[in-house]
């Protein structure tokens, strides 16, 4: 997908009124109050620069278009999860995949751009597992449900 389509789902997802009912959408998931959609998935080191070439720009240019973005950390998400809290969706969603988000506000509605994996140079176990790569992801969510 190419900058220009990515910045069109962001587009799209941003103004899509959120359904009644949980489930898969053209483009990715919704729900009650929220909207997720994958912009990247890459397989490994390959993708590496292509990753952090499109996330980097993402960023560049939604901050112009909304101002700065929060940086937020997911840790406090995961930590209440474990501890048996309800996290609503999409947080509880994007905290088992990501350990930050940048964050933008306009209109009542939160634009959160995650960007997540590596290529196992650590040697941390993949999601089959096995130590080594995992994808790189870049994912949008649009919700209006502030984070927890």
């Amino acid at each position: 997908m190419t900058t220009a389509q990515q910045l069109a789902v962001i587009e799209l997802l941003r103004v899509r009124a959120f359904p009644a009912e949980r489930g898969p959408t053209e483009l990715g998931r919704s729900g009650p109050g929220y909207h997720l959609a994958e912009l990247f998935q890459g397989d490994g080191t390959a993708d590496a620069g292509q990753h952090g070439a499109e996330h980097t720009a993402l960023t560049g240019i939604l901050t112009a278009r909304f101002g700065e973005p929060h940086y937020i950390s997911l840790w406090s998400v995961r930590t209440r999860l474990g501890a048996g809290e309800e996290i609503p969706d999409p947080w509880r969603e994007l905290s088992d995949g990501f350990d930050y988000l940048h964050l933008w506000r306009w209109e009542g509605r939160w634009l959160a751009l995650g960007a997540a994996g590596e290529a196992g140079a650590d040697g941390e176990a993949g999601p089959d597992g096995e130590a080594g790569e995992r994808p790189f992801r870049i994912v949008v969510a649009v919700t209006e449900t502030d984070p927890p």
